[in-house]
């Protein structure tokens, strides 16, 4: 199989991206700068070390890989995760912020392991479906592996909590499963199973109770979740058509909560108005087509089912974070990719991207 040079299309969408974010990253970051200047030196290192350069690296390092590497070790590769997540929970190593125990500190750095499940799980379903190929249809090869996998996935996130994440890997998971040829039988299960298992979560969990009664009456909880999605609301209004321009919001200065991490999207509406932030959603649906059609012509089932996975983990935490923004769904606590404050979070995205370069080096003739 003869490598080619990677799709420079999807490569520079992928450096638009991250330019395009970074840039309204540093506007947000001013609201921290204003009130906490260590707290802020201390973000902007982590976000451009950590996330911006050391993610950069590990795309090039990845995209010279070859991407059958990981289907080789895709099983360790999921092992790795699983117990790097569980280690949250392992006194002096895990520790918790925001009432959620997502955070590991080994040697002085800290990062969440939960982002390299992520893929880790990805690349393992991927690999097991390849392997099974048209056998995806039955219960035994198919639907079976993928409700034990998530069931284990699921059961180590929801003890942090992370109920968002689980449900980034479970769209991410579905998308593969539909990909491999799977039953439409399956499918339909699959999805209620995901609708009453969110019901059941959200009964048994008051925090995410609480989103749902949030999202259907902002006004009953003025104090939190109500006052982020209202103040999102008034900080895209206010951008109208064109925005009051690059780094001239007001809202990420004293109202909006969260301006660099979840609430972001409102900062780029707010400065870049309605055209500016219709043009980043039509950029991360290019980045979708561009990615699904480096899949279609993987020379392989696995790559295939590789990219599409990775596609999916970016673009559903994306476009959940600017729905709940939008006010649409409710609030979650997911970040808008390449733009939210988060170097763990741009670190393994920027490495997910070199592996999705790299099958793009080997994709077939048109």
């Amino acid at each position: 199989m003869k490598s080619k040079k990677v799709d420079r299309i999807f490569l520079a969408t992928v450096i638009f991206l991250t330019i395009l974010g970074f840039s309204v990253f540093a506007s947000a970051s001013l609201s921290l700068l204003a009130r906490d200047g260590a707290r802020f030196s201390n973000i902007a290192f982590n976000q451009t070390f950590f996330g911006l350069f050391l993610g950069s690296v590990a795309c090039l390092i990845l995209s010279k890989i070859h991407y059958r590497v990981w289907r080789k070790y895709a099983l360790l590769i999921f092992i790795t995760g699983i117990v790097l997540t569980l280690l949250v929970f392992a006194p002096k190593l895990g520790f918790a912020h925001n009432g959620a125990k997502r955070w590991l500190s080994i040697g002085g750095i800290s990062f969440q392991p939960a982002e390299f499940l992520k893929i880790a799980f990805v690349i393992y379903f991927a690999a097991w479906l390849s392997g099974v190929k048209e056998k995806t249809a039955t219960f035994r090869y198919g639907l079976l592996p993928f409700l034990i996998l998530i069931g284990i996935v699921g059961a180590i996130m929801l003890k942090q909590p992370d109920t968002d994440g689980l449900v980034v890997i479970a769209m991410a998971g579905l998308g593969i499963f539909v990909t491999a040829g799977a039953r439409w039988r399956d499918i339909i299960i699959l999805i209620l199973a995901l609708l009453m298992a969110i019901t059941a979560t959200a009964y048994f969990r008051p925090y995410v109770m609480d989103r749902f009664m949030t999202f259907f009456n902002p006004a009953a909880n003025s104090r939190d979740a109500g006052y982020q999605i209202q103040q999102s609301l008034i900080a895209i209004g206010s951008g109208e058509m064109f925005g009051r321009g690059f780094g001239q919001s007001i809202q990420k200065f004293k109202f909006l909560p969260e301006s660099m991490g979840d609430s972001i999207f409102a900062v780029a509406a707010e400065e870049f108005g309605f055209v500016g932030s219709f043009f980043v959603i039509l950029v991360f649906v290019f980045f979708v087509f561009r990615g699904f059609k480096i899949a279609l012509k993987s020379p392989d089932m696995f790559g295939g089912l590789l990219v599409v996975g990775i596609v999916i983990l970016v673009i559903s935490q994306s476009f959940i974070n600017i729905a709940s923004m939008l006010g649409v769904i409710p609030l979650s606590g997911l970040p808008l990719i390449f733009f939210s404050q988060g170097g763990t979070s741009m670190f393994f995205t920027l490495a997910e991207m070199g592996i999705i370069l790299n099958v793009s080096k080997y994709r077939k003739s048109a």
